[in-house]
């Protein structure tokens, strides 16, 4: 029996998995690819689940694990799974803990958006390059923009699956970029080079997903910056979270 459910595929689920296998925690982590089950600790006391469940999916693994809390510790734009686990967790009446990443600094420079819809909406009113950064999920909203195969670059992950998804989209293999983050100043900037970007097309998701280096390297180059708007939500900090798993493992 586990403890404790814990959704990530982040670098705050990673870290709470290594939380859990240091002191003894016995902690489910559910993950949605193989990828992401890579990046956790091989320990006795972190048990690792991939896939991508509904809400009655993850209502299932509630009561199979057994567990009385959970952690959502996924992708601050990940709305749709949140949703999900939250219903999960009202239908079986179990504690649920949302990780909220500190929010950044704003930058006076950028250009900010409510979702990847407005910002296509403005790049087909500009001319110029850009690297898209929001991820292959939303990717198809870009392709509505005027000349989008020629003018943009799209960096996702390098899985097949994902480049077959841009390829279909229209996007050339010399528009591709298939790597895996997180990317370091550098990178960025070789990236923006590469492109010939004059914009750089990115979500605000914190220092913890690399967001500080992607505006530094905008800034280097000088590519204009367009951010896609972090949505609304209460939560708790990675330190309380952590502060959370001590004492329900202390008390029980």
């Amino acid at each position: 029996m586990c403890d404790i459910l814990i959704f990530g595929g982040t670098t705050e689920g990673r870290q709470l998995a290594e939380f859990c296998a240091g002191h003894g925690i016995n902690a489910c982590i559910s993950v949605a690819t193989e990828y992401g089950a890579e990046l956790l600790p091989q320990s006795e006391y972190v048990h690792i689940n991939i896939g991508r469940e509904d809400a009655s999916g993850i209502a299932g693994m509630i009561e199979k694990l057994g567990v009385s809390a959970v952690i959502d510790a996924t992708h601050p734009y990940a709305k749709e799974v949140t949703k999900n686990i939250t219903a999960a967790c009202t239908e079986k009446n179990v504690t649920l803990y949302r990780i909220k990443r500190a929010d950044d600094a704003i930058c006076e420079s950028a250009i900010y958006f409510d979702d990847v819809t407005a910002a296509a909406e403005y790049l087909d009113t500009v001319n110029g390059n850009a690297l898209i950064t929001t991820g292959s999920k939303e990717l198809a909203a870009f392709t509505a923009v005027h000349d989008y195969a020629k003018r943009f670059t799209a960096r996702v992950l390098d899985l097949p699956k994902v480049i077959a998804e841009c390829r279909a989209l229209g996007f050339p293999n010399e528009k591709i970029i298939a790597e895996k983050g997180p990317f370091t100043l550098e990178q960025n900037i070789e990236h923006i080079k590469r492109s010939s970007a004059e914009f750089l097309v990115t979500k605000d998701s914190g220092n913890a997903g690399g967001f500080a280096e992607k505006v530094n390297a905008a800034q280097v180059c000088g590519a204009g910056l367009i951010i896609i708007k972090r949505p609304d939500e209460n939560g708790i900090s990675l330190e309380e979270a952590e502060n959370i798993l001590l004492g329900r493992c202390r008390s029980e």
